[in-house]
């Protein structure tokens, strides 16, 4: 009698709710804070360097009764730049779509220039997003340009 052992981990679908997949492996707990989902009550599944033909390793978070609106999903797209959004209803898949970092960024980046009017004001942030493959954002108000390492999201 040969011995079989089992190779995967069956995680239970969800009924309603959203799937980001192909997070890079070192973000997916920065995209869980920016996301606020340690302070649900909803089941998170979470997996981390998990095996990706397409990115060697990656992250996966299954959030059980949450839809994210397009803020969120822009927000994923600057830590996340990969992700793929999966939106689940009665345990089918509706909608699947890459985040794409959009051209103007608002309200939820903050300025690094200690002296821009947003950092004493109440200004909403904008930002024009200048380089979308290194991620570079350049304030509309102090004109100071802002790089993926330093990007601070509100």
């Amino acid at each position: 009698m040969q011995n079989s052992k089992r190779k995967e981990l069956v995680v239970s679908a969800i009924q309603n709710g959203t799937v980001i997949d192909h997070i890079p492996a070192k973000s997916v707990f920065r995209v869980m804070r920016m996301l606020n989902l340690e302070q649900t009550e909803s089941q998170i599944t979470v997996g981390m360097n998990l095996e990706s033909h397409k990115y060697g390793r990656k992250g996966i978070i299954k959030v059980s009764g949450q839809f994210f609106e397009s803020e969120a999903i822009n927000k994923i797209a600057l830590i996340a730049p990969t992700a793929s959004m999966i939106v689940i209803k009665d345990y089918e898949v509706i909608e699947k779509r890459n985040v794409e970092i959009p051209d103007e960024i608002t309200r939820f980046v903050r300025c690094v220039n200690p002296n821009c009017i947003t950092n004493h004001q109440a200004v909403a942030t904008r930002f024009k997003v200048i380089d979308k493959e290194d991620l570079k954002l350049q304030c509309h108000f102090c004109e100071k340009i802002t790089g993926k390492n330093n990007i601070d999201i509100l």
